[in-house]
């Protein structure tokens, strides 16, 4: 959009959330609410993004990035003196400026987008965005006139009672004429009971000088909710998943619990593709088409291939092939990749390892720092020993080899193409390849041992 810009309210240090993180960067469906609203805004094409930085600035900057332009409000002394910390950025500028808090992780880019063609269509110096809420108990009323623009916007202490029985309330984002917006700020008063200066005075000033003023109202309340603290950001989080969940089931995934199914809003899923009750996928995460994803499985930053089934599992910042089954109960941890058609069963953990095509890693096994081959067999109970006390070491098992059941491969160490390991054996030299490695005590039976012991009792 030519001519428009976007001012990102962040500042506030949020005491009603009792915690050390700062408000904004509490998380609704793993990312930060400021971010939400950051890549929301992104969407309406505006020319400049400016985020009003406070308390935790740099976390707010680092978790944006270059989504924004930024602005320190050094002493948070209301909204609208947080706005006029964007001058030096915006104001003289011809155009229109939008006004969002960091706070409101729901409010849509389409309803954005409504808010700021109402705004034009309405040739208004001002355009406030309004909702109707059931219970506006605690918001300020919008007042309209005969004509059904904004008369006044009363807030709930000072509104008289058939005031506050009007349901349509200020949601507190808004679309301003820039430059009209930025002198009106000049006139601001700290004139009130907290000695702030707030961003709705903006409005009254521009009534007074015969601007017009209006009101778009949003359909959708709880897009409009500010999240001031924990019961809030429950309320966004529930509402946000429902979203997703939706969003995903009308794309062709089966979601079978979306009220226990947490996705991340950066998460993409392949058609058919099942999700199974009580599953959590976090961060970037894509799933292929036609998976299944069944009941306790983690997912987090990973990719997963298509037609692969993740069994009450967790993997973390790792790469699965297609035609693939992991689980049940499987750990792969960061820096995994899996080929195509592998195997991990039951109780195996994989490290920063690569398992190449068709190998299986079948049950309660430890593979770690690890090249694995193609069409490799590691039995039960196997384990890399890749750590000495002080460095880790790589083990490398090549293609079509066979390690038996409860062998340690001690790092470094080279095992063949084609090889095989004995059952029981700890790996300490490299294996040529097509050879059988033996590496166990010879086994000696003594006879009537038991019997002399009995004797002794």
């Amino acid at each position: 959009m030519t001519n428009t810009y976007a001012v990102i309210l962040a500042a506030g240090q949020g005491t009603r959330m009792k915690s050390k993180l700062y408000k904004v960067l509490h998380p609704v469906c793993g990312m930060p609410m400021v971010e939400h609203v950051a890549n929301n805004v992104q969407q309406l094409g505006v020319e400049k993004i400016v985020t009003i930085v406070g308390h935790g600035a740099e976390k707010v900057q680092q978790q944006l990035g270059g989504k924004s332009e930024y602005a320190l409000q050094e002493e948070q002394l209301g909204t609208a003196h947080a706005v006029q910390q964007a001058a030096s950025m915006i104001e003289g500028l011809p155009g229109t400026t939008l006004v969002v808090c960091g706070d409101t992780p729901l409010i849509r880019p389409e309803t954005m987008e409504a808010l700021l063609s109402h705004h034009a269509e309405t040739t208004a110096k001002a355009t406030i965005l309004t909702a109707i809420a059931e219970n506006p108990t605690g918001y300020g009323r919008i007042l309209r006139d005969e004509t059904g623009g904004v008369s006044k916007i009363v807030e709930q202490k000072d509104a008289s009672a058939e005031e506050q029985s009007v349901k349509e309330i200020n949601t507190g984002t808004y679309c301003f004429d820039n430059e009209a917006l930025f002198e009106a700020l000049k006139h601001v008063s700290n004139n009130n009971a907290q000695g702030e200066y707030y961003l709705p005075d903006v409005i009254e000033i521009l009534q007074k000088q015969g601007e017009v003023v209006a009101a778009y109202a949003t359909d959708s309340f709880e897009e409009t909710l500010g999240v001031n603290d924990r019961v809030a950001l429950s309320q966004a989080e529930g509402i946000m998943r429902s979203r997703i969940a939706e969003k995903h089931m009308r794309a062709g995934v089966t979601i079978i619990d979306p009220a226990t199914a947490y996705i991340s809003a950066e998460a993409v899923i392949g058609a058919d593709t099942i999700i199974q009750p009580n599953v959590t996928i976090e961060g970037n995460s894509v799933i292929g088409e036609d998976c299944v994803i069944t009941s306790n499985t983690h997912i987090s930053n990973s990719t997963i291939g298509s037609r692969t089934e993740i069994r009450s599992s967790h993997v973390y910042d790792s790469k699965v092939g297609e035609d693939t089954a992991v689980g049940p109960f499987a750990h792969l941890r960061p820096e995994t990749e899996l080929g195509n058609e592998v195997k991990i069963g039951n109780f195996v953990e994989v490290k920063k390892s690569t398992v190449g095509n068709g190998s299986k890693v079948s049950h309660l096994s430890y593979i770690g720092d690890a090249s694995v081959g193609t069409n490799v067999n590691i039995g039960c109970g196997s384990i890399t020993v890749n750590y000495d006390g002080k460095n880790k070491h790589l083990t490398t098992i090549e293609d079509d080899s066979f390690i038996g059941c409860n062998s340690n491969l001690v790092a470094p160490v080279t095992v063949g193409k084609g090889s095989f390991i004995a059952a029981g054996s700890t790996i300490s030299k490299d294996v040529p390849a097509d050879s059988l490695a033996i590496a166990r005590a010879r086994q000696e039976n003594k006879e009537g041992y038991v019997s002399k012991l009995n004797l002794k009792k």
